[in-house]
């Protein structure tokens, strides 16, 4: 993706084509009729405050610094919108991550710099998932801009464009606001490329700018109301002509959903062609959630050879397979060693299709074309036959014998015993990747993971985030130790703003899914009494309630008291496992993963 730069030293580009705001965000249909706003609210501060709560973002993550401690005044002031300090700028992204993720946007506030370059790592892998974020940075003094100053929180040098050039490549557009003339625009112009490109954008407010009022602020500004995008409408029936045309003379079709149907918005239009077609349905590891696993033709996760029990047979023997948005990584193709034939597949992007080996169809919405798909799609259930003809309920784990050391399968037994449409998962990356795929999530069970980034300890604020967006789910968190160790002081700010997630902490004493890629010394932590550390984050304030459990019944009693008496508070489940203890999925994915990573050069 290009990237888009505007500062006040370049001509702002016009944003007549706008994208359509997030699903859920409380946007207001424009209007004509626009009110006086008191001379104290028409300031910079209060005009992007607006703007945020406008697209939906009712929670800001942040951390003080001395260049954005106005700007903070200012969005504290907004009615609608919290500020969430954060421990610090890493998890304040994760945050706004897990936000997005559950609202279609979120937002976090840093300082210049020492700030921004700490965030970055949260954005860019928000921009990898297809997030759109809007991450605000609290810049110099305007003043200071071209007068050949050092000024501290740099890295000693006059040129302040180091972190914006940092920022480059992770966001889809950047705006330095250091002149009030162009502020309404380039704020207006960075928060609707956002939304319109489903990535995250920089936006850097000078530290004496927030305060002041000005004319383009002195007016409530005309809500958010982006023009839809649509589709070329020949193209659309020429791709669906030919899209039906292979897939009707196919003998066993089947559908695949893959994780580029959250920016598409097309969830709901793969699920109505699915019940037009009668194809079986199966998700790719990072889509997890983004179909309802309730569908009667609803056959599992597609991973090659890590995939759920029959899917994989059932998908690379099809003689057609509709991809729906998908991103085949080295890690969602098992180290490269899917059986899949180009030929046979149709690759639907969010705004083309790719047919087999024929043509390509551009300028096409994903969304438009799964639907005006289902109205040409031939019922066909041959596939799904096979399926039911060969699949066998996958077994129940071994009884625990009495005070047996717990295991980890017995762990996500009863994990999916707690699930329900009230609940979301929170899976880090880790052999819990594996383990949560084979949850079963019941209808409205939320769940997410950071598949493509990939980055440890992430799941720690993107669980204050989703909770923090959707109050009305209780969030379960799958964290293994070495993650946590990297972002656990955050749980700290989940207590302060009275969340009531469970966290399950798996204790196995280092980085098991690194153990399995490469082993080494290096995968060994330090062993922390985790249960004794949030105890004392807890510090008596807040509600907040421990357990370390080292056997099924131990387990047994923590979830009860989790789920009943402590249902209000935040619990932290320390669980303790054997170091070898891994899914059978972690082993196989690792030992293909090691060898497409320990592939020797190609000869010169």
């Amino acid at each position: 993706m290009d990237t888009k730069i505007l500062t006040v030293t370049t001509s702002p580009p016009t944003c007549n084509d706008l994208g359509s705001p997030p699903k859920n965000s409380s946007v207001s249909p424009m209007h004509n009729n626009s009110t006086n706003v008191n001379s104290s609210e028409a300031t910079l501060g209060r005009h992007l405050a607006r703007r945020l709560v406008q697209i939906g973002v009712n929670d800001v993550f942040s951390v003080p610094g001395d260049f954005n401690l106005t700007l903070l005044d200012h969005l504290l002031a907004e009615p609608g919108l919290e500020l969430v300090g954060c421990c610090n700028e890493l998890n304040a992204g994760y945050a706004a991550d897990g936000y997005a993720r559950s609202r279609g946007v979120g937002a976090c506030v840093v300082t210049f710099t020492v700030g921004g370059l700490s965030v970055i790592n949260a954005i860019a892998g928000a921009y990898s998932e297809n997030l759109p974020i809007i991450c605000i940075v609290g810049g110099p003094n305007s003043n200071d801009y071209g007068t050949n100053r050092v000024l501290h929180h740099t890295i000693g040098l006059p040129d302040f464009s180091q972190e914006l050039r940092c920022f480059q490549t992770v966001t889809c557009f950047q705006a330095v606001v250091n002149n009030l003339e162009d502020a309404h625009e380039l704020i207006d112009t960075a928060i609707s490329t956002a939304l319109k490109e489903s990535k995250p954008v920089y936006i850097s407010v000078g530290c004496n700018l927030a305060a002041i009022p000005h004319p383009t602020f002195s007016r409530e500004p005309v809500p958010f109301s982006l023009s839809p995008k649509l589709s070329n409408k020949m193209g659309l029936e020429a791709a669906v002509e030919a899209t039906a045309a292979f897939l009707n003379k196919a003998v066993k079709p089947v559908m695949i959903g893959g994780p580029k149907m959250r920016v598409a918005k097309a969830c709901e239009a793969f699920v109505e062609l699915a019940d037009a077609c009668g194809y079986p349905i199966s998700v790719m590891p990072s889509a997890k959630g983004m179909v309802p696993e309730h569908h009667p033709h609803f056959i599992g996760t597609y991973w090659g050879a890590v995939s759920t029990s029959f899917c994989a047979e059932i998908v690379e023997s099809a003689d057609a397979y509709l991809f729906a948005g998908p991103i085949f990584n080295d890690y969602s193709s098992v180290g490269y060693s899917l059986l899949l034939k180009k030929e046979k597949a149709i690759i639907l992007q969010p705004d083309r299709v790719v047919i087999a080996n024929g043509p390509t169809f551009g300028c096409i919405l994903m969304k438009d074309f799964l639907q005006a798909l289902a109205k040409r799609i031939k019922h066909n259930n041959t596939a799904y036959e096979n399926y039911y003809r060969i699949y066998v309920p996958e077994g129940l784990p071994l009884k625990s014998a009495p005070k047996e050391p717990l295991r980890v399968n017995v762990l996500f037994q009863h994990i999916q015993n707690m699930l329900s449409g009230d609940t979301a998962v929170i899976a880090e990356t880790g052999d819990s990747w594996f383990n949560c795929q084979k949850l079963k999530l019941p209808k409205g069970c939320g769940y997410e993971f950071q598949m493509q980034y990939g980055s440890i300890g992430w799941s720690v604020g993107a669980t204050l985030g989703y909770a923090q967006a959707d109050k009305n789910k209780r969030v379960i968190s799958c964290i293994g130790d070495g993650s946590f160790q990297v972002t656990a002081q955050d749980v700290s700010t989940m207590l302060r703003c009275g969340q009531n997630p469970i966290i399950f902490l798996i204790n196995n004493g280092g980085y098991t899914i690194e153990v399995e890629i490469h082993d080494g010394p290096y995968n060994v932590i330090k062993n922390w009494n985790y249960t004794a550390l949030v105890d004392a984050i807890h510090n008596g304030e807040g509600k907040c309630w421990t357990a370390k459990v080292r056997c099924e019944e131990d387990l047994v009693e923590a979830i009860e008291t989790a789920t009943g008496e402590k249902k209000d508070c935040l619990c932290f489940i320390e669980v303790i496992c054997h170091k070898d203890d891994t899914s059978k999925e972690l082993l196989e994915w690792g030992s293909r993963v090691s060898a497409a990573n320990s592939r020797p050069p190609n000869p010169q």
